[in-house]
């Protein structure tokens, strides 16, 4: 199994779609291998997916995710886990251990702008996503 986290720092970096990179770590039998931090090449939005892929990564852990974003991961069977906070590692650890405190209903919040996918996000009507 292949890891990737959004990376700023050692914390989660709370915006997938612009993330500038991504800390790997790969498992076996529910203990980390190895990790990495890796770079994104400038990579972002819906081409974070196939940049994925090609690195084997099969699973993501991050903060915020638009729905576009979860589309596309979704498209190249990426299970991802948003609405997490705090320390890379930390989250890494927890998902292993099944304790990672995730948010099923996650959407990019917090911040204004438009998606190439055709939704705004922190709008007037409290930040929630729109297609």
């Amino acid at each position: 199994m292949k890891v990737a986290v959004t990376y700023d720092q050692g914390e989660i970096f709370q915006h997938f779609g612009r993330t500038a990179y991504f800390k790997l770590f790969t498992i076996e039998d529910k203990t980390i291998q190895s990790s990495e931090v890796v770079d994104t090449a400038g990579n972002g939005h819906g081409a974070l997916a196939d940049f994925l892929k090609q690195l084997g990564v099969d699973t993501v852990i991050c903060g915020n995710i638009g729905p576009g974003a979860q589309e596309t991961l979704n498209k190249a069977d990426i299970r991802f886990f948003g609405g997490v906070t705090g320390s890379v590692d930390q989250a890494v650890e927890d998902f292993l251990a099944g304790d990672l405190k995730y948010n099923p209903d996650v959407c990019c919040r917090d911040h204004d702008h438009t998606h190439e996918a055709g939704h705004s996000c922190g709008s007037a009507d409290g930040g929630h996503c729109h297609d």
